[in-house]
Order: C-alpha cells, then structure tokens, then sequence
C-alpha cells in the first residue's frame, strides 16, 4: 500500500448500479434547476450572486467525499493517494517525467495560477443561468444551456482539429432547430390560455427573451471552457473507445467531468510503463474542488461591492423553508457533479452526455407537474429532435 498500483484502481462499477448513478444524476440536474427557479422567484430570494457563491463554494466537498469514499472502500492509503495526484499534477505543471519529480517541489503559485483561471471561466456561465433562471422558463434555460454541447463541437472542430462530418453537421443542425422548437415553438398565448382554462396556475417569468439570451452566451462561454479545459487541464485518457479515431478529442459535459474515465498517467512519460496512476475521477474531482475552494475565499469580495451599491443586497434565507431550498440546491449540484464522474468512468462521456439530454425531457415534465408550462406540441417535437440529434452523433463516432 506504499503506492498506487495499476491493478488497484476504484472498480467499474455497472449494470443496476451504473442505472440507479444515471437516475441520480439526471434527478440532481432538474433538481437544482427547478428549486433555483422555487428559491429566486416563489420564495422571492432574488440573490443570484449570493445563490452562485454558496453552491460553488460547496463544490469543495467533491473532493474530501471521493477520497473518503476511496478509503472505505478500497485499499488504497491516503499518502499514496495524494502522493500520486502530486506527482501527476507536478508533472503537468513543470512538463517534467514524474518519474524523477519524486524530490520536486510542488508548483505551488502556478497552481494557484491555473486555479483562479478556471475558476474565472468556468463562474462567467455558473453566473448568468442563475441570473437567467430568474427571467426565463426552467425548460427554456435547460434547452438552452444544453446546447453547450454543440457549442463545444463546433469549437472543438477548430481547437481540437476535429474534422468536419456531414452527419455531425446536420445532427448540430437538427438539435438547434430542437432547441428553437422547444423555446419559441409554442410562443404565443394560447398555449398559456389553455393551462388556465385547465385551472393550472402558470408561473409568469418577467423578461423570457432576456432570460434567454443570457442562457445562451452562457452556454457558448461554457462550451469553450470545456474544450480549453479538455486541452490544456485534463489528463490523457487511456479507455476511450477502441473504434474511434484518434483525430477524434471527447468534449466533457462540464469542468467536473472532464478525463474521468482513465487510469491516468502522464504524458511525458516516455515508455509504456504507467508509474503513477489514480482512480477513477479523482483528478477532476480534485480540479472541482479547488474551484470551489478558490470561490469561497475569493469570490465573496464581489459581495460587499453589490451590497454597497445597491445592485445586489446581502441578506441571509430569513426563514427555513428558504434555508432548506438553499441547502437542496448545493445538494443536489454535489450530487450531480459526484454521479457524473462515476458515469464517465462507466459508460465514457458520449454515452453520458447523450443520456444528460433526458434533462431536457425531465424539466419539461417537472415544468407540467409544477404548472409553470403548459404540455405543447412544440416542447415535445423539440425534446425529441436533441434526443434524437445526440443519438446520431454517438452513433456516428462510435462507427467511425
């Protein structure tokens, strides 16, 4: 146990228990979008700063949750454990063999540097869709937001030299069209005027094209983070699919996910000898939970500032149903990033993001369920072209 051995590594897990993590994980996502949108506009706690700081901050629990669950449930030590994400980190940051880093100080202010870097890009999107979920419909930013995975194809064609495919193309084509189709399909009031007469009560957003809009930079801001984050932070992945091409760089669904599916070793390593390898999303987890502590002790600066100019006023959840809402929010976003690491490892990250458009379904369902929109032919058509977009692509790179 002095080492991480190869053969050591977190088991697969699958069948069952890779459906029961998928359920949690979809769940997680509408619920943390749904008790946003409860939290900022039935409760009336319009804090969407203050909302964006706390969840963020809490993302530094992934962390210290993986490395406990590694150590009740395998035999790895925790010397060994951050021994080897030094040794890999080290060697990222000083492009050095981790062979012959063993005596080297860990680059500690290039850390840091490489921290608050991500931890800016990856807070400008967090920011606006809890900014958005104010003025726009839950299906709407969920839509909307979705789109950063073809956001992220597009950029990944230029940053990652990804060749352009006719199919890939009209699946993009096709899942943007779904998008609109969900958004403006049903946009005019009748749709509204039949969930009253059914005596639903609709939830009336104030400025939906202005919510919308806000969803959408967020969503191309989003996507570039993760294929900057795909080529300059992650890992080399080891166990992506035998059959894809190698021009071929997989987009991870968000920060947290990113390279979650390997042994990891690194790429300086000249021989096929892994020396150091980790379990499976530790790295990633490691990276998320450094964002959420770099939130916590530099992003509450903005909070005074807003106070202080009236832009945002500081005030704590005044009664417990807020405080439990808030509580349910930074939950079920640890929940969320937790299972979908898990799922990379499992399934790898097409499978996964084509399985994390049933968020889309998901909301729209909610939304029915909670009165804020009414069952449209428009949400449904639009639904099942991203759904069914999503399935060409995965079935196209995985034939290629």
């Amino acid at each position: 146990m002095a080492c991480v051995r190869e053969s050591s590594i977190t088991p697969r897990i699958s069948g069952k228990t890779a459906l029961v993590t998928f359920v949690a994980v979809i769940f997680a996502f509408v619920g943390e979008t749904q008790l946003t949108q409860y939290v900022q506009t039935t409760l009336g706690y319009r804090h969407s700063f203050f909302l964006f700081y706390i969840v963020h901050s809490s993302f530094a629990l992934s962390f210290p949750l993986h490395l406990g669950y590694l150590l009740l449930t395998t035999h790895h030590s925790p010397r060994a454990l951050m021994s080897g994400l030094s040794s890999i980190i080290t060697a990222q940051l000083t492009f050095r063999d981790p062979r012959i880093i063993h005596s080297s100080r860990f680059p500690l202010s290039r850390f840091l540097v490489v921290i608050l870097v991500m931890t800016a890009i990856y807070s400008i999107p967090a920011l606006l869709w809890f900014i958005a979920v104010v003025y726009a419909p839950v299906t709407d930013v969920t839509a909307i937001w979705n789109a950063n995975a073809f956001f992220a194809y597009l950029f990944s064609v230029k940053l990652l030299n990804l060749k352009w495919s006719l199919i890939r193309m009209c699946a993009v084509s096709l899942a943007s069209v779904g998008v609109l189709t969900i958004v403006y399909g049903d946009s005019t009031p009748s749709s509204t005027t039949a969930a009253v007469a059914r005596g639903i009560t609709v939830a009336q957003t104030p400025a939906p094209l202005f919510g919308d809009i806000i969803t959408l930079v967020a969503s191309v801001i989003y996507a570039l983070y993760q294929v900057l984050y795909k080529k300059y932070a992650a890992l080399p992945s080891d166990l992506e699919p035998a059959a894809e091409p190698t021009e071929y760089t997989h987009i991870p669904a968000s920060a947290e996910q990113a390279s979650d599916e390997e042994i990891v070793s690194s790429p300086l390593i000249a021989s096929n000898e892994v020396t150091h390898s980790l379990p499976f999303g530790l790295h990633p987890n490691f990276l998320t939970a450094s964002i959420g502590v770099c939130t916590l002790f530099v992003l509450w600066i903005p909070l005074p500032v807003l106070h202080y100019y009236g832009i945002e006023e500081f005030a704590l959840p005044s009664n417990m149903v807020t405080f439990a809402a808030v509580a349910g929010i930074c939950t079920t976003g640890v929940i969320f990033n937790a299972g979908f690491m898990i799922l990379l490892g499992v399934w790898g990250p097409i499978v996964t993001s084509v399985g994390s458009l049933l968020t889309i379904v998901l909301t729209l369902i909610s939304d029915l369920m909670l009165g804020s929109v009414g069952l449209t032919a428009g949400g449904l058509l639009g639904a099942g072209m991203i759904v069914g977009a999503f399935a060409v692509l995965a079935y196209d790179m995985f034939q290629s």
